[in-house]
């Protein structure tokens, strides 16, 4: 073998670019890779290896054994062209991807060689040979199945099919969601100690949402999405960064969760950029987690924050499908129970005075029609989550009509079937009139249970709204009235005379819902100031 092609010359690049420096034998740089080289004949048996691939191999001697052979016989598990066999017929490269039976890959690249190589003694391989080049790629193998394996995990998380959906409740989903989280955890990603919490979007507060291998008063702990103060899971949370601890020794922020913990790693739950909640997990030992493992914990975290979002629309769901079917039936009795009560009281005011026992069963009447309401709202509260419910979602304001008694009364029945719609969704006792003479008969049997806000349109069948005024100011010391008119109509004055006489607020029809909240709301302060 010449001395050209064993071998190549490096130029001097200075001033002198003709003058040649020592020359460098390419087998000994062959030798030196850190991936395998082998050199094959046409047979595709081996003429030639580098130090590398015989120790892939296990053996020293591999000259004329056959390629996959050398290597046990791995099975291809991914080719681009026919390897070896149309490297060497069209001087092309080919490469595969070979799994051993130890589970090892290689990826393996081979090309025809032009010129003559070297073998192991130094005498010239004649051409044509085949050039393979390998190299280790198990742990980007490993890598990628272990990504693909975690997104598999996390889109099983809350996968369920129809008919296990109908046969479980909510708090089943909730346990089967936390039972697979924790699993895949630490089955798939070797993670002992997990906590999860979820932020609370109104306080800002992180509540627990699962915790293992936690101390139960770390478990306990009230955080909050703050920077300063809330440990590492409420700078995460409120960043939205994932941040590494790799000695909780030394961590300003880290307050301990796992007794004895000298690492952790915590990462924001997002959904469509919003943080939702934290994942974080700990290691007793210091800088227990990588890089690698960061990913890891991130794919999952995206796999969980979805697999929430899907509980909490199936959650969404149900408490609308149950508001729902309580709006109508409480809707389809609402007004039938009115007439009852208006009846009742007609009746009542008659025999007050001439049959105490008539009366005496009227009002038991009376208490029946307005549990059966009770009992109805009731259920549909227990039915419904809190969270689902119009008056918690909406603050604080709207929580004060809780429980508020309200009377409308109005000739028109598509109104008074509406106040109950709109009004009792905000948990309001709902009771209605036809004339201003049933809403004072109503009035007058309420005895110690008033009325927080009377609404009532300002031309009635038998009196004007300011009529009605002047009859229940005979009953009530200060009349929570609240009048309603068509824009531009009000016969007889009868706003103007009632602003005379204290009435400040007036409702013009058509009203929105939400001015319809505001007008009561302003009535019940009104009466909190003066009660103060």
């Amino acid at each position: 073998m010449s001395q050209s092609s064993s071998s190549f010359v490096v130029h001097n690049q200075g001033s002198d670019p003709l003058r040649p420096v020592a020359p460098i034998d390419s087998g000994r740089i062959l030798e030196h890779l850190p991936d395998g080289v082998a050199l094959l004949d046409a047979e595709k048996r081996i003429q030639w290896v580098n130090a590398r691939f015989a120790q892939w191999c296990g053996r020293m001697n591999l000259q004329g054994c056959l390629f996959l052979e050398a290597l046990g016989n791995p099975e291809i598990v991914e080719s681009e062209g026919f390897l070896l066999s149309g490297a060497h017929a069209c001087e092309q490269t080919s490469s595969a991807t070979l799994r051993t039976t130890d589970n090892r890959y290689f990826h393996a690249q081979a090309c025809a060689a032009i010129d003559p190589l070297p073998s192991a003694d130094g005498v010239p391989i004649a051409a044509p040979s085949i050039v393979v080049a390998v190299r280790d790629v198990t742990h980007t193998i490993l890598e990628q199945q272990k990504r693909a394996a975690i997104h598999q995990a996390g889109q099983k998380l809350a996968d369920l099919s129809p008919a296990e959906l109908a046969d479980m409740t909510i708090e089943e989903r909730i346990e089967l969601l936390k039972s697979n989280i924790l699993y895949y955890s630490k089955d798939l990603l070797h993670f002992d100690v997990v906590e999860i919490r979820l932020l609370d979007q109104q306080t800002g507060r992180l509540d627990p949402l699962l915790a293992e291998g936690m101390q139960p008063e770390a478990e306990a702990r009230i955080l909050y999405a703050r920077e300063q103060n809330n440990g590492v899971t409420g700078y995460v949370a409120a960043h939205g960064t994932s941040y590494f601890c790799n000695d909780t020794t030394k961590d300003l922020l880290y307050l301990e969760g796992c007794k004895g913990a000298k690492s952790s790693l915590t990462v924001p739950l997002k959904l469509q950029e919003h943080v939702i909640g934290t994942f974080n997990v700990e290691s007793p030992e210091p800088g227990g987690f990588t890089n690698v493992d960061l990913q890891f914990l991130e794919i999952f975290s995206c796999d969980v924050a979805a697999a929430l979002n899907t509980l909490e629309l199936l959650v969404a769901e149900k408490a609308s499908a149950a508001a729902e079917s309580i709006e109508a039936v409480h809707g389809a009795v609402a007004l039938p129970v009115d007439d009852i009560l208006n009846d009742a009281v007609s009746i009542m005011e008659r025999y007050i005075g001439h049959n105490a026992d008539v009366v005496e069963r009227l009002q038991r009447i009376l208490r029946n029609a307005r549990d059966i309401k009770q009992v109805i709202q009731k259920v549909g509260e227990k039915m419904t989550p809190s969270s689902a419910h119009p008056n918690l979602r909406q603050g604080e304001r709207l929580r004060s009509l809780v429980g508020r008694r309200i009377l409308v009364v109005d000739s028109d029945e598509q109104v008074r079937a509406a106040a109950h719609a709109l009004l009792e969704r905000y948990s309001c006792t709902v009771e209605t009139a036809r004339d201003g003479a049933e809403a004072v008969s109503m009035v007058r049997a309420c005895h110690n249970e008033l009325y927080d806000v009377i609404i009532a349109d300002i031309r009635l069948p038998d009196m004007s709204g300011y009529e009605l005024l002047v009859s229940l100011n005979e009953l009530l010391e200060r009349v929570p009235l609240v009048l309603m008119t068509g824009f531009g109509y009000d016969p007889g004055h009868s706003i103007v005379k009632a602003r005379h006489a204290g009435v400040d607020l007036v409702l013009f029809k058509p009203f929105r819902i939400d001015q319809l909240l505001d007008v009561v709301d302003r009535v019940i302060s009104a009466q909190r100031a003066v009660s103060n």
